[in-house]
């Protein structure tokens, strides 16, 4: 096989090869209720299921060790997969740890990696149970597996939403972007002048949504206290776009979402606007916001709609009318997902 006929992976992008990779696999295990294709698998072990998902941190792709403290990147890499469970609707209860570490790396530098996994552990009451480690010629490598459970009947998955549900987002959108531009200038500026001081003042808030993301567990929590069972759920990872655009494919159905909706702290806005960022364009694909993107039925309106910290931002469509984003002054555009794609150019 010439070097012409074979595929680039850019031209499939990170979920067209995961469709490819695993589209045709059909689960043989009457267990296996729910496999590829959701934030988590869900495996049914009796009353309760049990979910499973998996993520991998690359030195390099997904953390610069130059602005992360090992502590924080220990403690995110735990977080982000607990988040995945909060998106089915779960309850995060066990993790194992997979590290792949090279030469460079002392043992107090491990130590405060595992300081921020046993914080996390702590924080969301899960247990460490297992794991590997083993040698890398590339940088340090975290892979976390979380395993939850859920009652069979409050299982929420991508593709249950329902034309004229209301598209619900929890907490804020655009922080973590606004942290991870931040970052990445002070970088540039220390590796223009070592001499230079950073200036990260009043940044905390947009720092710790970079650094040290929380899954919204909370929010799984008080949906039950309200008894809401969202139609569908995601966690935002990729972006609101992008992510809303999962959950309309898999439920096949169409979405419009509102710029005036999208929640947006003022310090963010304020710094988006200093790094010459649109904030809306942030909110929508600048990712790891690891917030809640849900939907509901109108009915369930009146339990949410005195709620601080979850916003409705639009509702869902029929098919033919596709993914459509209204401007603050009205007018209807194309919503394209330009979030995260781990495979893309």
């Amino acid at each position: 096989m010439t070097n012409q006929n074979l595929t680039p992976l850019f031209s499939l992008g990170e979920f067209g090869l995961i469709e490819r990779l695993t589209g045709n696999h059909t689960p043989v295990r009457p267990s296996t209720l729910k496999g590829v294709g959701d934030d988590a698998a869900m495996l049914d072990y009796g009353s309760n299921m049990v979910l499973v998902s998996t993520d991998l941190l690359i030195e390099g792709v997904h953390f610069d060790l130059t602005y992360y403290p090992l502590k924080h990147l220990g403690y995110k890499a735990v977080a982000v997969n607990l988040s995945d469970i909060c998106a089915m609707n779960g309850t995060p209860e066990q993790i194992t740890v997979s590290i792949a570490l090279s030469s460079k790396f002392s043992l107090e530098a491990v130590e405060e990696i595992y300081k921020g996994i046993y914080h996390a552990c702590q924080n969301y009451q899960v247990d460490l149970v297992g794991g590997d480690t083993t040698s890398s010629q590339i940088g340090l490598i975290i892979s976390v597996t979380v395993l939850g459970s859920a009652q069979k009947n409050e299982v929420v998955y991508r593709n249950g939403a329902k034309e004229n549900d209301l598209i619900c987002v929890t907490g804020d959108l655009g922080a973590a972007y606004a942290g991870l531009l931040i970052l990445e200038r002070e970088k540039a500026v220390f590796k223009a002048d070592p001499q230079m001081q950073p200036e990260l003042e009043g940044m905390d808030y947009l720092l710790q949504r970079q650094l040290k993301p929380e899954p919204r567990y909370d929010m799984v929590k008080l949906l039950k206290e309200k008894e809401i069972l969202p139609t569908a759920m995601i966690d935002v990872s990729d972006g609101v776009a992008s992510d809303i655009r999962h959950i309309a494919n898999q439920s096949n159905l169409g979405c419009v979402i509102y710029e005036d909706k999208l929640p947006i702290f003022q310090t963010t806005y304020d710094q988006l606007g200093l790094l010459k960022i649109d904030p809306t364009t942030a909110a929508l694909n600048g990712g790891e916001d690891y917030e809640l993107l849900f939907t509901i039925n109108q009915n369930d309106y009146d339990k949410i709609k005195d709620h601080n910290d979850i916003h409705v931002i639009g509702y869902m469509t029929d098919p033919s009318e596709g993914y459509h984003l209204i401007s603050k002054s009205g007018t209807k555009a194309e919503l394209k997902a330009q979030g995260w794609d781990a495979l893309k150019k």
